[in-house]
């Protein structure tokens, strides 16, 4: 399958689709800030640090997608979950899981069916503020909000993480990276940090049935 073959939803043409041959599928690669929903027989790909992924699909109808989120930290204390620096940033995160959850109740998906693993969360970055375990704790708090079952999660720990996931299955792949190999995510994930710190925070999203 190549990636002109498959019905790309509108909104999501900035995401970087080709074929992988070793899983003979199109895969849609996220970056931090970024998500994807597809009802296509393709999976979606991400590396993960600190940064958490949220696999989200309805079962039934086989529509779902993935996001990559990380909360931003704007002391150099480890954030306290709570706190008014949590609670600020926790919107962020409110955006990443509702766009997602969104999406793919707007596409056919019903809220009642979804299916819900979680991947990241890692510590990374020894000797300073723990944001993947704010990232953790904040996506489980919203799940539990939200009424929201995780079937499946492999969260937290030291490791950088690669996941492939296929929603139409529901099936995960994940490898836990080398940690000689961790540079290239330290740095992309401390840009994309920086970029939070200075952006301004999103709008209030409601999540809709």
């Amino acid at each position: 399958m190549r990636n002109n073959d498959i019905h790309r939803f509108p909104g999501f043409e900035h995401i970087n689709v080709y074929y992988d041959g070793m899983h003979d599928c199109n895969a849609a690669k996220i970056l931090p800030g970024e998500y994807y929903v597809t009802s296509s027989d393709e999976c979606i790909v991400t590396v993960l640090g600190s940064c958490v992924s949220a696999c989200v699909r309805d079962k039934v109808f086989g529509i779902g997608g993935m996001n990559h989120f990380m909360l931003p930290v704007t002391n150099s204390d480890t954030p306290k979950w709570g706190s008014s620096t949590v609670g600020v940033a926790s919107r962020y995160g409110d955006y990443a899981m509702e766009a997602l959850l969104n999406d793919i109740i707007s596409h056919g998906g019903n809220k009642k069916n979804f299916e819900v693993k979680l991947f990241g969360g890692g510590l990374i970055n020894a000797g300073q503020s723990d944001v993947g375990g704010m990232n953790i704790d904040f996506v489980r708090q919203f799940l539990r909000d939200e009424g929201i079952v995780v079937t499946a999660e492999d969260l937290g720990s030291t490791y950088p993480r690669k996941v492939y996931y296929f929603p139409r299955t529901g099936r995960v792949m994940m490898k836990r990276i080398n940690s000689l190999h961790n540079d290239t995510i330290k740095r992309r994930e401390t840009v994309y940090r920086k970029s939070l710190e200075k952006a301004p925070i999103s709008g209030d999203i409601e999540l809709f049935d």
